[in-house]
């Protein structure tokens, strides 16, 4: 029969200190615990960091549409800004026959004429043949796509 002598003074608090066997049996779930924590926050900070990645990069492409389409609406605003042009306006009226009118006359609301009306002169260009050099608005603009000449 072995029996464990029993300690006295200095080496019984110093015993009390370390675990005894039994100690052993419980420290291996915390250990698995601590493992699992650390494991499962690598894991989380993986798909985080993924998550992440993911999102910038979905960011970078939604900056280059809206640039393009940016781009593209100013292009179009140029093209109507030159379209809306009054130096196009009266080009483009002048090409399909239109002139200028005469002196207007106003109608006051009790029905009264103000004014004396005279019909638009005739146009000169209208006897002669006359073909203005109508520019699309794409001449207008300084690309390197028009300052190439078609055939070269």
């Amino acid at each position: 029969m072995s029996r464990k002598p029993e300690l006295r003074g200095r080496a019984a608090r110093l015993a009390r200190l370390f675990p005894t066997g039994r100690g052993q049996a419980a420290r291996t779930p915390f250990v698995l615990l601590v493992v699992l924590l650390l494991g499962g926050g690598l894991i989380g900070l993986l798909v985080l960091n993924s998550a992440l990645s993911e999102g910038a990069f979905r960011l970078d492409d939604l900056q280059k549409e809206t640039k393009s389409l940016t781009d593209e609406e100013q292009a179009l605003q140029r093209d109507v800004d030159a379209y809306s042009a009054p130096d196009a306006l009266q080009r483009r009226a002048r090409e399909l026959g239109m002139v200028p009118g005469g002196d207007p006359a106003f109608l006051d609301p009790d029905g009264t004429v103000k004014g004396v009306p005279s019909p638009a002169p005739a146009a000169a260009h209208q006897t002669a043949v006359y073909n203005p050099l109508v520019l699309a608005p794409e001449a207008f603009t300084t690309t390197p796509s028009t300052l190439t000449t078609p055939g070269r």
